[in-house]
């Protein structure tokens, strides 16, 4: 298993569900955190508990709807002057379920893709040639398991979309030392999933975090969490190089 302590981690739609927990298990293991949120005021209690944790922590926003705001937030964290060696692109919206779905709007796609496939998209593109040239970097776009559902055409669609774009980038990344991969967290009960979801959010926990701490031969990977629900880390880490 990788050691992360002392790294500095980026976590999209981190003031809540599967992204707070995320940041409290990554905290645990030392890293450093950035926590993303569409105002800082929705992670300084978060900020605090990572805190006093014993690592350093700083909060930005942005609309992940809104590119230019992505964009914005990146210059913000170039301002921070630290190096982020691992992204969780954590962050996604199912924006409706449509049981007309031939009626589904055309904003579904918008802003499903926005938020789901371009605003992680370039996260990527800002930080990954800097992880190519110091030679380490561990990024984790998160997907979902949607399928023949044409009631949530946007969302799954734009999952695909990050799907094939991950793959794709993966592809090129053999002997750098970088590693990208896709964890499905299952339908939990966030305020994504909603409460009829059989899956308690900590039984992501610490499946959609395994492809961080993956070796360099580990890429382009899906991580299904349920099948690492209830492991301790290293063992759920084992399981993913062992079956990657």
């Amino acid at each position: 298993m990788i050691d992360l302590k002392g790294k500095w981690v980026l976590i999209t739609g981190a003031s809540r569900g599967l992204g707070r927990l995320a940041a409290k298990l990554m905290a645990d293991q030392g890293c450093n955190l950035i926590l993303q949120s569409r105002s800082v005021e929705h992670t300084s209690s978060l900020e605090d508990e990572v805190k006093a944790r014993g690592v350093m922590c700083h909060s930005v926003e942005a609309d992940l709807n809104d590119i230019p705001s992505v964009m914005k937030m990146l210059d913000d964290i170039d301002a921070l002057g630290v190096d982020v060696e691992v992204v969780l692109n954590n962050a996604g919206l199912q924006i409706a379920y449509r049981k007309e779905f031939c009626q589904t709007p055309p904003e579904d796609y918008l802003v499903s893709f926005n938020v789901n496939t371009i605003a992680p998209a370039m996260i990527c593109y800002h930080f990954l040639p800097r992880m190519i040239a110091k030679g380490f970097g561990r990024i984790v776009n998160t997907t979902s398991g949607i399928d023949k559902e044409p009631e949530q055409a946007g969302y799954s669609a734009a999952k695909a979309a990050l799907d094939k774009i991950t793959k794709d980038m993966a592809s090129k990344l053999g002997g750098t030392g970088v590693t990208m991969n896709l964890t499905d967290p299952g339908w939990c009960r966030t305020d994504l999933g909603g409460p009829n979801a059989p899956n308690s959010p900590e039984s992501a926990i610490p499946g959609v975090v395994v492809g961080a701490f993956v070796g360099n031969d580990v890429n382009g990977q899906i991580f299904r969490a349920q099948e690492f629900a209830g492991m301790d880390l290293e063992s759920a880490v084992a399981k993913a190089e062992s079956e990657a």
